[in-house]
């Protein structure tokens, strides 16, 4: 019972209601882009602990997303996790990570699984109970599904603020810094100068408070998007210097980090 409560509690992202040496050493792993190392961490936890094997499988298709790398890795994670799913709550968050996983390959050009990515998280919100804490995450994939693949920004839009409303809720401050940033994307999509800077810099605060640093050349790309000169130069070598630091991650920043 005790290991099951400790499973139970692992958080991918700090809280501060979490504070369990195995969470804050899979948190440093992470924050750094190590996903292979933390998803180790986790490895001999999870053929008692369907939790902790959703949790796995999380990380690898994070790196999927961060590397366009290790896609069979995170299959067989996924695998794993929906084989060992014994409630609801294990088996939407599995689907949701298969869900993101199909739009990972989709949206990086690896392989079209768009089909697939809506309906894994269709099943994921069928199974995830309206308060749960993992409806944030699948509300803002869904927005990612309806603003990339389907393009539709006013229900990504509306996706994006259920999730961050729903993160807020439950102390998920990183999941907090994607909504702001995907929010002030949409904001700059539509020439919201000043509410597309103001999204992008929360995004970045946030991480920089976190110590997210695998996500730092992402944020202030993004802010440098939305400034005019000097200052969009200034954060892009900012953000070319963290790309660089950490051999070239995120993969699919580095042609947006190119000088023109």
């Amino acid at each position: 019972m005790a290991d099951t409560a400790m499973s139970r509690s692992v958080r991918l992202d700090p809280h501060d209601d979490d504070n369990s040496p195995l969470s804050r050493a899979i948190w440093r792993l992470r924050s750094r882009g190590c996903w292979e190392d933390a998803a180790a961490l986790l490895e001999p936890h999870t053929p008692d602990h369907p939790t902790a094997a959703v949790q796995r499988a999380a990380l690898l298709v994070e790196r999927c997303m961060f590397t366009t790398e290790g896609w069979a890795g995170a299959e067989d994670a996924l695998r794993q996790a929906e084989a060992a799913a014994q409630d609801d709550e294990d088996r939407g968050m599995a689907a949701c990570e298969r869900g993101q996983l199909a739009y990972a390959s989709t949206v990086l050009g690896v392989r079209d699984r768009a089909d697939e990515a809506r309906a894994a998280l269709g099943r994921a919100a069928a199974l995830l109970a309206p308060g749960a804490r993992g409806r944030a995450v699948l509300d803002f994939r869904r927005g990612l599904l309806a603003e990339h693949l389907s393009d539709h920004p006013q229900s990504a839009r509306a996706a994006y603020r259920r999730a961050h409303a729903g993160a807020a809720a439950h102390g998920n401050r990183l999941l907090c810094s994607f909504t702001w940033r995907h929010l002030a994307g949409l904001a700059l999509r539509d020439g919201e100068l000043a509410e597309a800077r103001h999204g992008f810099t929360e995004s970045l605060r946030i991480r920089e408070e976190l110590g997210f640093l695998v996500g730092m050349a992402p944020a202030l790309a993004a802010l440098a998007d939305a400034q005019p000169d000097p200052e969009a130069s200034r954060l892009r070598d900012e953000a070319r210097r963290l790309f660089q630091l950490l051999g070239g991650i995120p993969a699919w920043l580095g042609d947006h980090l190119s000088p023109a």
